[in-house]
């Protein structure tokens, strides 16, 4: 098991470059060929149905200046995986708003390569919930890179938080050819007496069973806290110094209003390291 395929969200916000090196860098390890796309921001549905264009043709300045914004981001983007000599790449423009975009690519992808929203750089084709909205809607692992810190490599330490929920078992199924490299692999099985219906006599057990098959070794501890469970995460990722996280995410939307769980949103706002999170 491999990734074939990587997507990795292109623009022209300062950290693009951080999560293109990334994106690339897997893609390397992989042999996988790297999609880099670029939305306008501008609705696929009124572009594709000319009303952009034909009702309104002040707004075609407005478009140009968007698709010339976003053919930028991918001229860096080619600049930046031809110096790292990536073989196998390729770069899409496409008439869309970030979240809607990605995730219909993403639905021909193996992993999902985003970033997290900075507070402090405001965008006209990226949306608030962009984050949040790819992990519940992409069907695929996201790969979160955090807008603070360098990251020259991920997934040699590696904490997997285990809940043995379906959203954690899908995480930890997309990050198998990540895993498969890790020199350290930490499971955190959180108070796990509250949910021994999952758990079963032995918390995180099971899974190591299931990834032993893999070739994967795996150190499981269980951990006791008053603490919120995202809180108590990125404490304890702080403390093993891993590179990389992986969990599930939970949430459900009803529009485009996104109701998050504590611990994702936590993590979503607050991640110190890159983390790799399933729906």
């Amino acid at each position: 098991m491999s990734y074939k395929t990587i997507l990795v969200h292109v623009d022209e916000s300062n950290r693009a470059s951080e999560r293109i090196k990334i994106a690339a860098a897997i893609a390397m390890t992989q042999s996988a060929h790297l999609i880099g796309t670029a939305m306008t921001g501008a609705s696929r549905y009124l572009v594709q149905t000319m009303m952009l264009a034909d009702t309104n043709p002040n707004l075609r300045p407005h478009l140009d200046f968007l698709r010339k914004r976003a053919e930028r981001g991918l001229d860096d983007f080619e600049n930046c995986v031809r110096r790292l000599g990536l073989p196998s790449f390729e770069k899409r423009l496409v008439d869309d708003e970030a979240g809607a975009g990605v995730c219909l690519q993403a639905r021909y992808a193996d992993l999902v390569v985003i970033g997290q929203n900075d507070p402090n750089e405001l965008s006209p084709v990226v949306m608030p919930d962009f984050p949040q909205y790819v992990v519940l809607n992409s069907g695929r692992p996201v790969l979160l890179v955090p807008y603070a810190g360098q990251f020259d490599n991920i997934g040699n330490r590696v904490l997997v938080a285990w809940d043995a929920s379906m959203a954690a078992t899908r995480a930890v199924a997309g990050a198998i050819p990540l895993l498969r490299r890790a020199q350290v692999i930490n499971v955190a099985v959180f108070n796990p007496q509250l949910q021994p219906q999952a758990h079963g006599a032995h918390p995180g057990a099971d899974l190591a069973e299931y990834l032993a098959r893999h070739g994967i070794k795996i150190d499981i501890s269980q951990q006791q806290t008053d603490q919120e469970i995202g809180d108590a995460l990125l404490s304890l990722a702080a403390d093993k110094g891993v590179d990389l996280i992986i969990m599930g995410g939970y949430g459900h939307a009803r529009f485009r209003e996104i109701l998050l769980g504590g611990a994702t949103r936590t993590v979503l706002e607050t991640m110190t390291v890159p983390v790799l999170m399933s729906h």
